[in-house]
């Protein structure tokens, strides 16, 4: 008696209940490494919590500021000084002395706000107004055709809020500023009007958005509704190739994070809307939070690499074990797959997997059986198919033929009548065979030749026809009366309707591993609609045939050869039409 081998169990589900025992070690290493991936999860959650906490101070800060303006604008245009002067001549003493009270004001505003970088006023009566009394401003013309004064003209005294910019408003001056303007107007249209600029410090903005810190390459940026730039800590080189920002996704994004790339490397958009139409977006580096995981990765790493050593020693004895037979019978299936269904397993154990193997065994001579009989039928099938629908053109192509002969005697040609039963004697000769389904390309031709020679005598001087096949494929064997059905059809078809004289081509050509024969004709042409039935049985129909012809040809071709070969129709009405016959290029004597 055999010694009993380790890990051999007379019943499979006893080997697989042990593995799955051994393997709960291995669950050990899953559990570590989803505790390490929620604990990413949490550090990257709360990365993403303090990125929308700072970005909310910013936008408080800077609403806050925007706010500011917004008071000191209003505060400036209520002036009653500044309202006597619109509706006081120029260049009176009243007038000046009014614009120097003005500009003083103007000036204490600015003086008493750091966050405030110009105060300006520009009347519709040409004078202009500032903060700096005793600084030359430039002239009047100039100002208005700036956009801050446009925008506030266009606004019809809304608040217009500009993105950061370069603004000139003192010569040899420029300073980048985010302006606010506003219209002043009277209550009628020709009442003096004008615009006040109050202009917000850029470097106040700046120093806010420097302040927060997102990591060591982390960072805040501001755009606004029309995607142009507010604040950028790089917004020089935004302006080369050297740094972008996805601005078009931002502007179409709701408030949320977004995972995008910048050359290859992950970052992340946190993205907060503003009621200054402005989006405020922080950038994060999710490699940068890194540093609380390695802690967590190196842990998990050394306590799954322990229960994976010894999961994995435990498995592949196990599992070596419990699939030897399965492989084996894996290997006889794979031999089933490429045809042979001579093979057998040895059967050697009396387990579940024996069983399995003496099913494997009945089951593939039970096949093989089976696919034999189809075999047999199928050939019986095709054979019969094949025979069906030969016999169906012969009847009607002898019908068409005597029919033609009867017309002839009928008009007393006897001559035509010799010719035509000689050429009728020729055509059944190159047609009998000795029950041969292919035969060479030259009996073919020869058979429609003849037909030809018949329906031309027939239907004299009404069409030309020219055979065009090259000498080297007239061996390529054939199904026996696949052309005469379409050379009965261009003819019917194309040339009983035409008024002139037609041409009939009948030509061949090798494509590929592909045998083509064309005939083509100059007839009448037919619709597309009838191009798309002609294969059909409703073709058949409408053209009253009764499934004889073209339809019974393309079946055979697909029958005998298969569905990639068959009959393809081109026609244009009034062009005429050609039809491609497509079966496998096979020489005299080759296996098909």
């Amino acid at each position: 008696m055999r010694g009993r081998r380790p890990f051999q169990f007379k019943s499979i589900h006893t080997s697989i209940a042990l593995a799955f025992s051994l393997l709960i070690l291995g669950t050990t290493m899953l559990l570590s490494y989803s505790s390490y991936r929620q604990s990413a999860s949490f550090v990257t959650n709360n990365s993403i919590d303090y990125t929308t906490a700072l970005i909310e101070q910013v936008n408080a800060n800077i609403r806050t500021y925007v706010s500011n303006m917004e008071s000191i604008s209003a505060l400036a245009l209520s002036n009653g000084d500044l309202q006597k002067f619109l509706s006081t001549a120029r260049k009176t003493p009243e007038n000046e002395r009014l614009a120097a009270r003005i500009e003083q004001f103007f000036h204490s505003i600015v003086v008493s706000r750091t966050d405030i970088a110009t105060l300006l006023f520009a009347g519709s009566n040409g004078v202009v107004l500032t903060d700096r009394p005793d600084a030359a401003v430039k002239d009047y013309n100039e100002l208005i055709v700036q956009d801050w004064y446009k925008q506030a003209r266009a606004s019809g005294g809304r608040v217009v809020l500009s993105s950061s910019h370069v603004e000139h408003l003192y010569p040899k001056e420029y300073r980048w500023v985010i302006s606010l303007s506003r219209e002043l107007s009277g209550d009628r249209p020709s009442d003096p009007s004008g615009v006040l600029l109050v202009d917000l410090n850029y470097n106040l903005i700046n120093d806010l958005c420097r302040q927060i810190k997102l990591g060591s390459r982390g960072y805040v940026f501001i755009v606004d509704a029309y995607g142009d730039l507010i604040y950028h800590p790089q917004q020089q080189i935004m302006f080369t190739d050297l740094k972008s920002e996805d601005i078009p996704l931002i502007l179409r994004s709701p408030d949320t994070t977004l995972n995008v790339k910048e050359d290859g490397e992950p970052k992340m958009y946190t993205i907060r809307s503003t009621d200054l139409g402005w989006k405020i977006v922080g950038v994060t580096y999710p490699k940068e939070l890194a540093g609380d995981k390695t802690r967590m990765q190196l842990s998990s790493a050394l306590w799954g690499g322990v229960c994976l050593v010894v999961a994995l020693g435990l498995s592949v004895l196990l599992s070596f074990t419990m699939t030897r037979p399965l492989k084996k019978l894996d290997a006889h299936m794979k031999q089933v797959e490429k045809g042979n269904f001579d093979i057998r397993v040895d059967v050697t154990s009396t387990n579940e997997i024996g069983k399995l193997a003496r099913t494997f065994n009945l089951m593939i001579s039970k096949i093989k059986e089976l696919m034999e009989q189809k075999l047999r039928d199928e050939e019986i099938k095709r054979s019969s198919e094949i025979k069906a629908l030969q016999a169906q053109i012969q009847p009607h192509f002898l019908y068409n033929t005597l029919d033609s002969i009867i017309w002839m005697a009928e008009t007393n040609k006897m001559a035509e009548v010799v010719d035509m039963t000689t050429a009728l004697s020729r055509l059944f000769r190159s047609s009998i065979g000795q029950g041969e389904e292919e035969v060479p390309l030259a009996v073919e031709l020869e058979h429609i030749g003849n037909y030809l020679t018949i329906q031309s005598m027939r239907y004299r001087n009404r069409f030309v026809h020219r055979i065009d096949v090259p000498p080297e494929l007239r061996d390529c064997r054939i199904l026996r009366v696949v052309l005469q059905p379409l050379v009965e059809n261009a003819i019917y078809h194309g040339m009983k309707n035409k008024a002139e004289t037609g041409t009939i081509v009948v030509s061949g050509r090798k494509a590929g591993d592909t045998l083509e024969l064309i005939v083509a004709d100059d007839g009448a042409g037919m619709p597309p609609e009838r191009v798309r039935t002609m294969l059909s049985e409703r073709g058949d129909r409408e053209r009253g045939r009764g499934g004889v012809g073209v339809r019974n040809v393309h079946q055979r071709i697909r029958l005998y050869y298969g569905p990639q070969y068959g009959l393809e129709f081109h026609s244009e009405r009034e062009e005429g039409t050609t039809v491609v016959l497509r079966v496998p290029f096979r020489r005299g004597g080759e296996e098909t």
